[in-house]
């Protein structure tokens, strides 16, 4: 897969990542010039993982970003597509409950989580609508889901440098720190065609979330969507 399109193969999307999965974690530091990790401080802060609570980490990888909701006393479960991923987080952090899984057809009980999140996983989903449609299923009621996913830059100028550096600069530095350098080339396309935040807010809004709201960070290169299960 080298061309992004919304209607993206579960197996090849999987095999990208298996192909990527060793240096994954370096390449996007590098990629975003250190920002990845600030990113994921944001998710462990809106997340608010408090002990005993159980947390669905979707699109986890490698495991890193599980790791505030275990520290913070939280039974945290990785959930990911791509074996490859799982193996690699598993080597690093055998004592997590890794576990394989579509966003799509998610293999846990209605309502068993008291927070769901996914950071830069839900573009990569074939149908975003199901995907959010599954996470309401496995959150309790009172429940809250955070998610963080590239967005559009809310200043205009700002905007087309970012779209530039996506396509042209993005590439040449995946090519020399990535396993898979094809691979970035299909991320920053599919950066590209993702909605805004406004409407990955209504699109939350149509799966059944409440109280969904967004703050944009790094100028809105990247946002934070949260929502929160109605009450039964």
């Amino acid at each position: 897969m080298t061309r992004a399109s919304l209607d993206k193969q579960p197996q090849e999307v999987a095999a990208m990542f298996d192909d990527v999965a060793e240096r994954y974690d370096l390449t996007n530091d590098v990629l975003s010039l250190g920002q990845a990790r600030l990113w994921r401080r944001a998710v462990a802060r809106a997340v608010e993982a408090r002990p005993g609570e159980r947390v669905l980490d979707l699109a986890a990888g490698t495991a890193t970003s599980s790791l505030p909701f275990v520290d913070a006393g939280a039974y945290t479960v990785p959930c990911d597509f791509s074996l490859g991923m799982l193996a690699a987080g598993k080597r690093r952090h055998p004592w997590l409950p890794l576990t394989a899984g579509d966003a799509t057809r998610l293999p846990f009980r209605d309502g068993v989580f008291d927070a769901v999140t996914i950071s830069f996983g839900l573009r990569n989903v074939q149908d975003t609508d199901a995907a959010l449609a599954e996470m309401l299923r496995v959150t309790a009621p009172g429940g809250r889901v955070v998610i963080c996913e590239f967005s559009h830059p809310t200043w205009a100028p700002f905007r087309t440098v970012y779209s530039e550096y996506l396509m042209r600069a993005l590439p040449p530095v995946a090519d020399r720190v990535s396993s898979s350098p094809d691979a970035y080339t299909y991320l920053a396309e599919s950066i590209r065609a993702w909605p805004d935040q406004p409407a990955l807010a209504r699109r939350l809004q149509q799966a059944g979330w409440g109280r969904v709201a967004w703050r944009n960070l790094s100028g809105g290169i990247v946002a934070l969507h949260r929502g929160t299960r109605p009450a039964a």
